[in-house]
């Protein structure tokens, strides 16, 4: 039971090149809790916490656990079963995801391990925990084992459930572990889904073919199984130091590949064989048989080429000793197990539910990378983040939202988008903190109604406002567009904007002299087929040319302080086609300001120190909210 019989049955794989027709993965070693959902707590633990040195302290649990005789306590112990069944449940996970058809495990396959003991050489039973994981996503898994002793952990396992089957070919009578009578059939719901097939010494190939291809297929066709767990111990192959039957390789290969043929998801384990050099060529051969090829019985080169001395060659021959199975004994029992499999009636189901979400046992631990490292791609691919997932930074004003039918542009947004129809849509201007007051220099305007007026300190020289106090209710949003008339009617002038001096040396042309960029911009909403493409269209006569008549409706404005990031104010134009939005005049590019309406509003001196102070990096949120949480 060496890992070293291991080593070379994957160096013959190699030497045969049939790496080159599967795929090989190192699977991740099973953790304790994995461990736990057959075997107990307290045994998991001991076993991790046992080894050579400190075995003196734990005479107690040594006996208890069946630590005595034939399963000593060793280096390394718990790391090499935790590698074995975490290789099983890998396989088996692969088989349930589709990825494959056959996987392989041939450090597997330990069949004697008990729920709280250790058995025959096996600690923890890697076959009852790959079975639990088939049993995800498949109603019924049979459990094949031609090893020469019987497979009794993991029958006790599924001893009363009918969702696993258990079949196993064994010596049976004064023979180690002593169960498997052919009368062991189950007990409550697992009632005669236990197959037991008691063999007495020296079976050959003739005689094992002759008994258990009709038990697999009677199987097969009364039991339908959905995968297929197949344990091929070689302790059954001619030769063995511990095992009594005489099978050569042919035909114990031959029962691989008649399993095969079914055609159904199949896991294939090792187990027992004390003959490392009769085990490695058995389970290789077995791997071409399992990926379709047929392999030369002469040994290429490799290097473990004195263990094959002196034939050299891929075959275990059986010997000549005498066989103990008459064919008489064969059908008597032969016809009780195909009766008992006659009894079980139908295939049982399973009730219909939800299939637990795999685990992908691939992909390590997120918390346990190194930060200093990148990230491995498939770890990358599972940090997919929906459209709709929602973060922190969605919720203080970095993206704009819709709520209820109303679009809510948040403060700290530069650029405020403008739909094509939004005849029908509000837009609100909202704080970063909810439950702040409204601030004196933001307007929460629907799309029709009356234009609340600018406060007095940015009100433009001159100019007397006429529009209704700010914080007047505005009329509902079904108004006709007569109202908007109307206060646009009431208005005095067009709205005069005096952003920073920055600002608007970001909107004028770079071909515009510095007298423009300086002085005050009228700005009215002109069709875009209109925009100043001149520095003649930025004068007042062509301004006034196209001021809009006192009776035409003009859309609502809102605008924005300061975005954190820049300089420039951004207005918000609704209540009309995105065709119907101004621009700056005079200006080339893609216009910074659009706004709209009868209003005069001016941005204060402090808005371009604070803008000022915003390009220079030195501006915070405490600049422009006070204790109440009103914006200056």
């Amino acid at each position: 039971m060496k890992p070293h019989r291991i080593r070379m049955t994957h160096n013959l794989v190699m030497s045969y090149e049939l790496y080159k027709k599967m795929s090989i993965y190192r699977a991740a070693p099973a953790t304790s809790q994995e461990m736990t959902q057959f075997h107990s707590d307290d045994y998991v633990d001991f076993l991790h916490r046992v080894t050579p040195e400190n075995a003196a302290q734990f005479q107690r649990e040594l006996s208890k656990y069946n630590f005595e005789e034939d399963c000593p306590v060793f280096d390394g112990m718990f790391d090499l079963f935790s590698l074995s069944a975490g290789s099983s449940m890998e396989g088996a996970a692969r088989l349930n995801r589709g990825l494959s058809d056959i996987c392989i495990n041939w450090s597997g396959g330990l069949h004697h391990a008990k729920k709280c003991e250790a058995s025959g050489f096996c600690y923890i039973n890697d076959i009852v925990l790959a079975i639990l994981e088939l049993l995800r996503h498949h109603q019924r898994v049979l459990y094949i084992d031609i090893d020469v002793h019987h497979g009794d952990g993991v029958e006790e396992a599924f001893y009363t459930t009918d969702r696993v089957m258990t079949c196993s070919f064994h010596k049976y009578g004064e023979f180690f572990p002593g169960t498997g009578d052919l009368r062991d059939i189950g007990e409550a719901k697992g009632k005669y889904y236990a197959v037991n097939f008691p063999l007495r010494d020296g079976i050959d190939d003739v005689s094992y073919q002759s008994v258990f291809k009709p038990v697999v297929e009677g199987i097969m066709e009364w039991y339908q199984p959905n995968a297929v767990v197949l344990q091929c111990g070689t302790d059954s192959l001619a030769g063995d130091k511990l095992g009594c039957f005489n099978l050569s390789m042919d035909g114990h290969a031959e029962c691989v590949r008649f399993v095969k043929d079914f055609n159904l998801p199949t896991l294939v384990l090792g187990g027992g064989g004390y003959t490392i050099r009769n085990v490695s060529r058995v389970w290789a051969y077995e791997t071409g048989i399992l990926v379709g090829t047929e392999m030369d019985r002469k040994l290429p080169m490799n290097d473990y080429m004195d263990y094959y001395a002196p034939e050299y060659t891929l075959s275990v021959p059986a010997y000549n000793v005498d066989n103990s199975n008459s064919p008489e004994y064969l059908d008597r029992i032969k016809n009780q197990v195909l009766q008992n499999l006659r009894r079980t009636c139908f295939a049982p189901s399973v009730q219909m539910q939800d299939v637990p979400r795999d685990v992908d046992r691939d992909v390590a631990d997120e918390d346990s990378l190194d930060p200093d490292e990148r990230m491995p791609e498939p770890l990358r691919d599972q940090h997919v983040v929906p459209e709709t997932e929602m973060y922190e930074a969605d919720a203080i004003g970095l993206s704009e939202t819709t709520r209820d039918g109303t679009r809510v542009v948040n403060e700290e947004t530069n650029v405020a988008a403008v739909d094509h129809d939004t005849t029908s849509v509000d837009v609100k201007m909202e704080d970063a903190q909810p439950s702040a007051p409204a601030s004196a220099t933001a307007m929460d305007v629907d799309s029709v109604g009356v234009v609340p007026s600018a406060p007095a300190e940015s009100a433009a020289p001159g100019s007397a406002p006429t529009s209704p106090a700010a914080g007047s209710p505005a009329p509902r949003p079904g108004a006709t567009d007569s109202a908007m008339a109307d206060a646009a009617a009431k208005s005095s002038s067009a709205m005069d904007v005096e952003p920073p001096g920055d600002v608007v040396a970001e909107a004028a042309r770079d071909d515009a002299p510095p007298a423009e960029a300086s002085s005050a911009r009228a700005v009215e909403p002109v069709p875009p087929a209109e925009l100043p493409m001149s520095e003649a269209a930025a004068t007042p006569e062509a301004a006034k040319a196209r001021a809009p008549s006192p009776g035409s409706a003009q859309p609502a404005v809102s605008l924005a302080p300061p975005p954190a990031g820049g300089s420039d104010g951004a207005i918000v134009v609704a209540g009309a086609s995105a065709a119907a939005a101004g621009a700056v005049s005079g200006a080339t590019a893609e216009p910074k300001l659009a706004v709209g309406g009868p209003a005069a509003l001016k941005v204060a001196p402090a808005a371009r120190a604070l803008a000022a102070e915003r390009e220079e990096g030195e501006a915070t949120e405490d600049d422009y909210d006070d204790e109440d949480g009103e914006i200056h």
